[in-house]
């Protein structure tokens, strides 16, 4: 692998969160959460100028580590732009003509159409072509959550007991991508995070990216704003499957709203 990170050692970085007894609840959001029937954790970090706060609702629950899911499809484009495997956003993949029972990922595919559609089989398929050592070491290079893989290289990021991260962690990730931080080429930082673009508006932009699996759910992003970024990281249980997915966005968005953070 000739990409940045071939000669970067594991990192080991403080989370750029405020420390969680400086974590402020939010009552309202408990109501928020059971107003949607729904059992989880969220927490914001407001960067912006006039309001720099770190705001949580189950604070406890937002410093445990979970299965990230189609989250993880974040960095693993990063891995995958850094190693050679994916060229650019414009590459095609051939899909192999099995129906997987989601009619979006029944078609070729590339970076954009697989980060919209939350393409598991393309994934799959890159981490067959990275392989184990080098998943290991971009995990370990970022401090992703725990970094562990276990034995099932095309699952670990979907299935319980292998990859595992927090809320916080999921922010701390985020802040440095957002800042251009992370150990990869800056071009390859900046087409994330166009890859990342969910809805914009006049002045403002809100990337994210979504993750379920099947026993739970994330919503994980921020929105800029010239006055700078909020970051958001919410995980909740889903018991009704996918009855409860519109659950995930509908509680960002009104925490966000309540703050001002989102129109």
């Amino acid at each position: 692998m000739a990409g940045a990170l071939a000669l970067v050692p594991a990192l080991s970085l403080a989370p750029l969160t405020a420390v969680a007894d400086a974590w402020q609840s939010r009552d309202d959001w408990a109501a928020l959460f059971q107003e949607h029937d729904a059992e989880g954790a969220l927490l914001v970090v407001d960067e912006r100028q006039d309001s720099r706060a770190t705001w949580v609702h189950n604070a406890a629950r937002a410093e445990q580590r979970f299965v990230p899911a189609s989250t993880f499809k974040v960095p693993h484009t990063l891995f995958v732009l850094d190693a050679g495997v994916a060229e650019d956003e414009f590459q095609v993949f051939a899909w192999d003509g099995i129906d997987r029972g989601v009619p979006a990922w029944n078609a070729d595919q590339n970076l954009r159409s697989a980060m919209r559609n939350s393409t598991v089989w393309l994934y799959q398929r890159f981490a067959r072509e990275l392989g184990e050592e080098s998943e290991r070491r971009y995990l370990e290079a970022i401090g992703f959550g725990n970094a562990e893989i276990g034995a099932d290289l095309e699952n670990f990021w979907l299935e319980p007991g292998h990859l595992e991260i927090s809320a916080e962690e999921q922010i701390d990730f985020l802040q440095r991508l957002h800042r251009n931080e992370l150990p990869f080429d800056e071009a390859d930082q900046r087409l994330v995070k166009d890859l990342m673009i969910v809805e914009t508006g006049r002045d403002w932009m809100l990337r994210a990216k979504t993750g379920w699996s099947g026993e739970l759910g994330w919503w994980v992003g921020w929105v800029e704003w010239p006055s700078g970024p909020v970051f958001f990281a919410l995980n909740m249980d889903t018991p009704n499957r996918m009855d409860d997915i519109p659950k995930r966005d509908a509680i960002v968005r009104a925490a966000l709203r309540d703050m001002e953070a989102l129109p």
